[in-house]
């Protein structure tokens, strides 16, 4: 078992999220960072999509009843009782001695992986928790001091960690430059509305949490503001309401909604955006849906780092 000791305002527990229910309105939850979640889990030999604490807002404590190794990613410190550890190997964690684990300032979410998985009960194909539907996890709800997991046996074979995920979202005052593809509502807005939109600093706002976030900037409005019926929608879709700041819909958002889809975030870039604290700026590139997919190429690289420039 692992106890929660002391619990961060948001700390859930989470996987690669539901792959089935979006029939029903349930939208896929899971990770906000799913590369930071499957490189936690790579540290102590698990599958990617291993249940495990994610969390944001504050230090994590737990305390374990065994030995037991963890893997924790985007944190800053970690302390097993009173000796501070490296963060960016695994711990091995006491029975029954405390370890804090702080987060890293520039990011939001964090992520303790430990050996084994959080075995928990399997909700339509998932342990992840969705808060807003009380689902999953532990009873659906956010983790609170005194909450015991119990830990899975067994381990697959080791994987080696990215430096890239030790660092790519942690680095302050940069531009984060997100790669989108056209959107089913792209024709609704004119060609100086997409030049203003892709030309344009967008910041993070403080209005945002695991169902969007919300980006203030150039507004950008389509040639018709009435609202559409409502249709599908998923993570990573860039919606434009009629005040023309756009919303990117994370892992919690709505399946459906009738707001204009300029835009959707490709797949990686979308855990990369989760990381951003609010008032960092943010700048969308279109790419081809090829490159979304497979990840940037050499010759992207050179252009997005022209674009950065």
């Amino acid at each position: 078992m692992i106890e929660i000791v002391k619990a961060p305002p948001f700390a859930t527990v989470q996987d690669f999220g539901f792959p089935r229910g979006r029939a029903w309105g349930l939208p896929p939850a899971g990770a906000m960072d799913p590369a930071s979640l499957s490189a936690a889990n790579a540290m102590v030999h698990n599958p990617p999509g291993a249940a495990a604490i994610e969390w944001a807002l504050g230090p994590l404590t737990v305390r374990c009843d065994r030995e037991t190794v963890l893997g924790a990613l985007r944190v800053a410190e970690i302390t097993v009782g009173t000796r501070a550890v490296n963060p960016a190997e695994p711990v091995i964690a006491p029975a029954q001695i405390p370890v804090t684990l702080v987060p890293h300032p520039n990011v939001v979410w964090s992520y303790l992986a430990v050996q084994g998985g959080l075995d928990l009960p399997i909700v339509l194909g998932s342990r992840s928790t969705y808060v807003p539907g009380g689902l999953g996890g532990v009873r659906g709800r956010k983790l609170q001091p005194a909450d015991r997991l119990p830990i899975g046996s067994g381990a697959g074979p080791p994987r080696g960690v990215p430096a890239e995920l030790l660092f790519d979202s942690a680095v302050p005052g940069d531009d984060l430059v997100v790669r989108v593809i056209r959107g089913p509502q792209w024709e609704r807005f004119d060609a100086e509305e997409r030049e203003g939109f892709f030309g344009s600093r967008y910041t993070v706002d403080r209005a945002s949490d695991r169902s969007g976030y919300r980006l203030t900037g150039c507004p950008v409005i389509p040639m018709e503001l009435a609202t559409l019926p409502s249709e599908a929608a998923c993570p990573g879709a860039v919606q434009i309401p009629d005040n023309g700041q756009p919303i990117v819909l994370m892992p919690d958002g709505p399946t459906v909604g009738g707001y204009p889809k300029l835009a959707v975030v490709a797949h990686r870039d979308l855990g990369r955006l989760a990381q951003c604290r609010p008032g960092r700026v943010v700048r969308f590139w279109e790419v081809p849906v090829d490159t979304a997919r497979a990840g940037l190429r050499n010759d992207d690289t050179i252009r997005l780092e022209a674009a950065r420039s």
